[in-house]
């Protein structure tokens, strides 16, 4: 039917359209011949009708009186009530209706070509200071199987900054115990090695002698991980681990698996190690992925500084 609808109204009859009328020729191109969803075209024209409400109010004409000047003035409208992603999926769909009228020869100039959407605050990993983290560590009771296995999981998780699906895929196979390596299956493919430490070996080898070895129970999968039935363990399961390690430490903080490799990044970082160093045992395709690290490294070294220095909280000290 939309296809049908696009066919019958000529460049003749489109030029003459009211506003409206361009909403429900812009839907049926969605629906018809891009072929989006009713939700997804309805976005979309949700979109147009705020934009002609806008036009309306402020008498600047209808869509195809829009100027370059009016486009700028709404996407500075746009900024101050919404948050930027709203304001660049706004001035997305516009630039994809404006594409649309030029393509129908209904227009001849694209106001919202030159716009350029606002800037999206990057927010700071989370990340966990050294102190906060070794707190968590005495916390775990190592003396039984599940304490030595869930010492082992944060030692990894912070050691080597794998993610959480990585670490629930490891292998007894994908140690290298004389190389001090690991095999990790990264994403997309993208498989890399992993430096381990030598406090970090022993940690392995123990687990792999005793606590592992009484935990599997039996089941047969090669799996380093395994949850207190024998199954190789889940994400979940990680997570659920972490939380009870949190609850134990009496500690109030929010720290995810993720949130773990991003405190082997930033430590590393703030250690002095190299940036692409860092981003070969993340699995990074991209060097930009790695670098907003080095912000959170900042922010640890001001804090430090803010703690440490006495006048850095502006406090004023009579010399002697």
């Amino acid at each position: 039917m939309a296809n049908v609808r696009l066919k019958q109204w000529n460049v003749s009859r489109r030029k003459t359209m009211n506003d409206r009328e361009l909403i429900i020729l812009f839907g049926d191109y969605l629906t018809g011949i891009r072929r989006y969803s009713e939700k997804t075209a309805e976005s979309y024209l949700g979109d147009l009708r705020d934009f002609l409400r806008f036009l309306k109010k402020e008498e600047f004409g209808g869509f195809l009186d829009v100027s370059r000047r009016v486009a700028k003035f709404y996407v500075s409208e746009l900024a101050s009530r919404y948050a930027p992603s709203s304001v660049s999926r706004k001035i997305s769909t516009l630039r994809s209706f404006y594409h649309f009228l030029i393509a129908e020869e209904m227009l001849e100039t694209h106001p919202f070509l030159e716009v350029k959407p606002p800037k999206k605050k990057k927010r700071l990993p989370s990340f966990v200071y050294p102190e906060d983290l070794e707190a968590l560590f005495e916390s775990i009771d190592r003396n039984s199987d599940k304490g030595e296995r869930d010492y082992l999981l944060l030692s990894v998780l912070y050691d080597t900054g794998v993610r959480v699906g990585e670490l629930c895929d490891m292998k007894l196979k994908d140690f290298d115990m004389d190389k001090r390596l690991l095999f990790v299956r990264g994403k997309g493919k993208k498989d890399r090695m992993v430096p381990l430490g030598n406090p970090l070996i022993e940690l392995i080898r123990s687990y792999m002698i005793s606590g592992r070895k009484n935990l599997v129970k039996g089941e047969k999968h090669s799996h380093l991980f395994t949850n207190l039935r024998g199954k190789p363990l889940t994400e979940r399961g990680v997570r659920h681990i972490l939380k009870s390690i949190l609850e134990q430490a009496g500690s109030h903080h929010k720290i995810t698996p993720h949130t773990l490799r991003h405190t082997f990044a930033s430590h590393l970082l703030s250690k002095g190690a190299d940036l692409r160093s860092v981003q070969e045992m993340l699995g990074h395709s991209h060097i930009s992925s790695t670098e907003i690290y080095t912000s959170i490294s900042n922010e640890d070294l001001k804090k430090r500084y803010m703690e440490a220095h006495p006048r850095a909280a502006g406090k004023n000290r009579n010399n002697d």
